[in-house]
């Protein structure tokens, strides 16, 4: 019981602390930021969920001690909550019912278990980064036209302190800022819980603690529904007003876990090539340099998603059946 409370009350102070570091202004403050649900992702993978909510309790009401209440409900929903259920997903898992009771009685061999699939849980990570966008956006304001001028005045605030001379010829460039801001909040969102999440299951594979096999990544495809949901997200965008951000929030992170499917799509099809390392390697360069080369990642997931590249691929791949006698 001590070890259990040691480990979680850790964890919990380890992403407190990375947490609340924003409050330094130093640059390397805004990584360990966006970095602060690792340690109780860390936790959840290795030891259990159990760990990572009594961490993240701990950390949260810690914080909402030291820095107020506000610290402690954006702790909890942007960190503690994403943190415990991801951890909860990844090791979430069925028996398969395959075997006969004789059979079982014979060869007591372990059972086979189904765990929960990687693009459902890149489904839940876009749904956490639509969640804590737009909770830190209802901080600005209740409607569009306070969260938009609270923005804009930011914005303007920051440029002023920076480029007095340029601020009064900048407004353009502010107002394009303020339109894409909630969905690059959204994008920035969905990319930083999952890299915690591949780095925290790394962290735990490498010490032996990830109780599920590491997962085919290659094989990653979001729910058929994903689509449709993306489809009526878009429709929204051009009503106009709190829908139109919010719908822009949700076309963003679904665009990019179709981005992540798509470098999947790209694992897959470039297998039989010689030069795969090659081209891979060349591929997250330009994306990482750019920025922009993602949309065709954002294509080639959506491709994937409506013509099958990756079952057509393998199944045109598959060695010819053995000759039956």
């Amino acid at each position: 019981m001590m070890v259990f409370g040691l480990i979680a009350l850790i964890a919990g102070a380890a992403s407190a602390l990375m947490f609340a570091s924003i409050v330094s202004g130093a640059l390397i403050s805004l990584v360990l930021f966006y970095l602060a649900p690792l340690p109780l992702m860390v936790a959840a993978i290795g030891w259990g969920p159990l760990y990572a909510s009594l961490g993240g309790i701990a950390a949260a009401v810690g914080l909402g001690a030291i820095f107020g209440l506000p610290y402690c409900l954006a702790f909890a929903i942007t960190v503690a909550l994403p943190a415990w259920w991801l951890g909860h997903l990844v090791l979430l898992g069925r028996h398969l019912a395959g075997a006969t009771p004789a059979a079982a009685i014979a060869a007591p061999a372990e059972p086979e278990i189904e765990w929960y699939p990687v693009g459902r849980i890149l489904l839940w990570i876009a749904g956490f980064a639509v969640l804590t966008t737009i909770a830190a956006l209802l901080t600005l304001g209740t409607d569009a036209d306070a969260i938009t001028g609270t923005l804009h005045r930011g914005l303007t605030r920051i440029l002023r302190a920076t480029d007095p001379q340029a601020a009064g010829e900048a407004d353009q460039f502010i107002d394009a800022l303020v339109r894409i801001a909630p969905a690059a909040a959204a994008i920035v969102s969905m990319m930083t819980l999952t890299l915690n999440l591949w780095l925290s299951a790394k962290v735990t594979a490498t010490s032996g603690r990830l109780r599920r096999p590491w997962p085919g990544l290659k094989t990653a495809e979001l729910p058929p529904m994903t689509l449709a949901v993306l489809c009526i997200a878009l429709a929204f965008c051009f009503t106009g007003g709190l829908a139109a951000i919010v719908a822009q929030i949700a076309t963003a992170a679904l665009m990019m876990a179709y981005a992540l499917t798509g470098f999947a799509v790209l694992h897959t099809l470039t297998l039989a090539l010689k030069s795969r390392t090659f081209w891979l390697g060349s591929t997250y360069a330009v994306v990482v340099v750019f920025g922009w080369p993602v949309i065709a990642m954002v294509i080639l997931g959506l491709a994937d998603a409506v013509f099958g590249f990756r079952q057509r691929f393998l199944r045109s791949h598959q060695p010819p059946p053995l000759p039956t006698s």
